[in-house]
C-alpha cells in the first residue's frame, strides 16, 4: 500500500542515512521500524513492573515461576554487533593477493 509521510528533515536524514548504513531501501527500513514497534506494544507484560518497550525484536527466555527477559543482555547483543562490525571491517579493508 502506498502511503505518504511528513517527516522532519531532522528525522527523515537520520532514517535515510540509516538505511543506507545498513543497506536497505528506506521503504524496508520504515516498515521493519513500524512492525517491530507494533510488535514490541504486543509483549507479555510483567504485572510486577511498568511497560518496558523494546524497540528491537529481540529473543525472549522464559524460566517457569521467573520473569519473561530477554535471552541476550543489551552488553552481550552489543558484543556480537561489535565482533560482526570489526569483521566486515577487516573483510573489506585486508588486500586480496592479485591472481597470478
Amino acid at each position: 500500500m502506498r502511503t505518504t509521510l511528513e517527516l522532519p528533515d531532522a528525522l527523515f536524514k537520520e532514517v535515510k542515512t540509516h538505511a543506507v548504513q545498513q543497506g536497505v531501501s528506506l521503504k524496508n527500513l520504515l516498515a521493519t521500524f513500524i512492525e517491530s514497534s507494533l510488535r514490541a506494544a504486543q509483549m507479555p507484560k510483567d504485572n510486577n513492573s511498568p511497560k518496558q518497550l523494546h524497540p528491537l525484536p529481540v529473543a525472549w527466555e522464559q524460566t517457569p515461576g521467573e520473569p519473561l527477559r530477554p535471552a541476550l543482555s543489551n552488553a552481550e547483543l552489543h558484543a556480537i554487533l561489535d565482533e560482526e562490525d570489526l569483521q566486515d571491517f577487516l573483510r573489506v579493508s585486508t588486500p586480496t593477493p592479485a591472481a597470478k
